[in-house]
């Protein structure tokens, strides 16, 4: 018999806290719990634990993946299996708790009311044979029972979710770790295919307001375009539609958003007030009326052999597509039985992700090189035989360092198989040891570095080779680029190929070099014209005063990125007095670890360091820190979270006043917190703060208590006693 759609209508929860439809508790495990692991599975669950953290920060954070997303997979199936056999392995800090990595670029945070949950994997009929019985068996269904499913193509893109209040864009924010993202607002504005307004349909009315959900990616002709107008201006080409997304997405002006031509989908829906669905066709064919964009290529399957039906057409019918997916989201149709399902603490029961395999095919290894990064870094990058790999030709792979070398047993002359890691980074999967003719030649790194000649060093506990050598070539070019990248200090016109030419004749050794740049001396290179030198030359002055954390951030101090940076800046305020700070000092900051306080220390510490500020200093470079009245201290060392709706101001806007004040906004409840300010609806953090003790404030007595602190400190002090 085959499950229909019922007709009663069931309307998403306003406050919601494990996804988009309540939690169930799971049912308890067979697994007896007096088994316990030792210390060699417990360190085995911190080495993927620590490995997953890693692979989170690159791709959500930084748009910089490592891994494959196979690789990614693999290491999270482990993590699970070893936490399914050592319950006690899986504690609440684990990532298979999480749902992504925090936010790291300067964009204001955007908590999300009703969490963003990623999607169980299902790798093949079998998996999906598995998740279907399971949905069966918690809704008490027999197993001959067919549920209706909602299929739709997996859009490799960037998450994002809307709030419209009365139809109208209010909010735009990135998934983050799942409970807050990034604010991008103003750069989803500019994506013509998003509406500012949603349309209103005859006799039907808008929800009062709505977090609708969905992917922003770009098609294939305009990643194309994308890439060949930055390799005119020598910049870093995007690896991937993927990249190319979230770096649009994340640009700070938003004119550069606009200038890219990303599209949208969108198929969820989190907080919702004021309206119902009652089915996920349902759901597509609302939005689609309100002039939201859907994915045309979604099927209503009535069995789960129409389901996979589905899949396997699409696993080569994506080949046409003008976009890239890695998969089919199945759905339980039913918002009634998706309700019932609910969620774990990470996914959704009611849907799974049916992955592709990647594409794997066979090539050569023709030689082994090696690449030094702007740290020193040495990665080794396999030259392979030409090959097309799911549409592309792939002629490099990296391979990470010697352990992984060793690991794989990667040789030169090798036969190997490689895919597309997600259908996008090339990466050597194996080596073909039935292949080997016995002349081929195993690789070591080499004990000097191949751009300077300076003996290498591997630190103790590191898996990476490193140059120590400040003068090597090819880390001065490495650093010049970055520290003129537009997330350093934003000089446009200098980009890879032009950083090139300025390092390899001398003329440019370390960043201070290219205050002293001239007219006469651009005027040298081949391509250079008096038009782009003269802009080059007006965007190195202009970049004088950049903002402090831009510049820590430009200076390539290991551990430090944006946010690192964005933390030093506001927290000391001025190169001075953070070049005079101790370790101590440094790892008291929030946010600041012991390995970052040490790093940020010796590098200040470090004579060709020193001098290389006294130089910086000596061009006119006078890093802007936040002014004195930007940088309030009436609520420093406090710590507040909110929860609930707030009516008065926004939850971002409200996060901003505490971190203006200097106090710092929270997303969970501990011991530490000095308020919760609760609105409407509070939920879990709530009750928790009341568990703990925690002073709780309404949004009128938070807002009243900032106005009087506010006006306390702007009092001037009383006046001496004469005697």
């Amino acid at each position: 018999m085959v499950f229909r759609s019922l007709p009663t209508q069931v309307t998403p929860g306003k406050r919601r806290r494990h996804g988009d439809f309540p939690v169930t508790p799971e049912k308890s495990s067979d697994i007896s719990l007096d088994i316990f692991a030792d210390d060699e599975h417990q360190k085995r669950a911190a080495a993927l634990a620590d490995k997953i953290r890693r692979a989170d920060v690159l791709y959500y954070g930084q748009a910089q993946p490592e891994i494959s997303d196979a690789e990614y997979d693999a290491l999270m199936r482990d993590l699970r299996a070893l936490e399914a056999q050592y319950p006690e392995l899986a504690t609440k800090d684990s990532p298979t708790q999480r749902v992504g990595s925090g936010a790291v670029t300067g964009f204001e945070p955007a908590p999300h009311v009703v969490p963003m949950l990623s999607l169980d994997n299902a790798f093949g009929a079998e998996e999906l044979m598995l998740w279907d019985e399971r949905r069966k068996r918690l809704l008490g269904l027999p197993a001959e029972t067919q549920i209706e499913s909602a299929c739709e193509l997996k859009i490799d893109g960037l998450s994002v979710s809307l709030t419209y209040v009365n139809g109208s864009l209010v909010r735009a924010a990135t998934r983050g770790d799942g409970e807050t993202g990034e604010d991008i607002t103003s750069n989803v504005r500019t994506i013509r295919a998003i509406p500012t307004v949603l349309l209103k349909q005859a006799g039907a009315s808008l929800p009062s307001r709505i977090e609708v959900r969905g992917e922003v990616f770009l098609g294939h002709r305009e990643f194309a375009r994308i890439n060949s107008d930055i390799e005119e201006t020598g910049g870093k080409t995007f690896a991937n539609p993927r990249n190319a997304a979230a770096g649009s997405l994340r640009q700070k002006d938003p004119n550069v958003t606009a200038s890219r031509r990303l599209d949208a989908f969108f198929y969820g829906v989190g907080e919702c007030e004021g309206y119902s669905f009652t089915s996920q066709l349902n759901l597509l064919a609302t939005y689609k009326s309100w002039g939201l964009p859907t994915n045309p290529n979604v099927q209503l399957c009535a069995t789960l052999a129409e389901v996979q039906a589905f899949c396997d057409i699409w696993e080569t019918g994506k080949q046409k597509l003008t976009y890239d997916i890695d998969g089919v989201v199945i759905k339980t149709n039913d918002f009634r039985l998706q309700l019932e399902l609910g969620a774990v603490s990470r996914s959704p029961r009611w849907a799974i992700a049916y992955k592709y395999p990647a594409i794997q095919v066979r090539t050569t290894v023709n030689s082994i090189e090696i690449q030094v990064g702007r740290t020193g870094a040495l990665t080794p990058v396999a030259n392979l035989e030409p090959v097309a790999v799911a549409g592309v030709i792939v002629s490099r792979a990296t391979l990470h360092n010697q352990d992984e070398i060793r690991r794989k047993d990667v040789r030169v002359g090798d036969t190997v198989v490689i895919q597309r890691a997600g259908e996008v980074i090339p990466e050597v999967v194996e080596v073909v040891i039935a292949e080997r003719k016995g002349t081929e030649e195993p690789f070591e790194m080499p004990t000097t570095c191949p751009s300077c000649g300076t003996d290498v060093v591997r630190p103790e506990g590191e898996a990476v080779t490193r140059c120590p050598n400040l003068r090597c070539p090819r880390k001065v070019e490495q650093q010049i680029e970055h520290f003129v990248s537009r997330a350093a200090m934003d000089i446009e016109g200098l980009g890879e190929k032009q950083c090139e030419l300025l390092t390899s004749e001398g003329t440019v050794k370390d960043v201070a070099d290219l205050y002293t740049l001239t007219l006469e001396t651009l005027l040298r290179f081949d391509r250079m014209g008096e038009k782009l030198a003269t802009k080059i030359l007006s965007n190195i002055d202009a970049s004088r005063t950049r903002p402090l954390a831009r510049l820590l951030h430009g200076l390539g101090i290991r551990h430090i990125g944006e946010h690192t940076a964005e933390v030093l800046a506001s927290h000391f305020g001025s190169l001075t007095r953070l070049a005079a700070t101790s370790v101590e000092e440094l790892a008291a900051v929030h946010e600041i670890g012991k390995t970052t306080a040490e790093s940020v220390w010796k590098w200040f510490q470090n004579e060709e360091s020193q001098q290389l500020l006294v130089r910086l200093q000596a061009a006119g470079v006078t890093p802007t820190a936040p002014q004195d009245s930007e940088r309030s201290t009436v609520l420093a060392g406090k710590i507040l979270v909110f929860t609930g709706t707030l009516v008065r101001l926004r939850r971002d806007e409200a996060e901003g006043l505490v971190k203006r004040l200097g106090g710092r906004a929270s997303g969970s409840v501990s011991k530490n917190t000095s308020w919760l300010v609760a609105g409407e609806s509070a939920g879990s953090k709530l009750t928790k703060a009341n568990e703990l003790g925690v002073q709780v404030l309404t949004e009128d007595e938070f807002i009243a208590m900032v106005e009087e602190l506010q006006h306390s400190s702007a009092q001037p002090e009383p006046a001496a006693e004469q005697e």
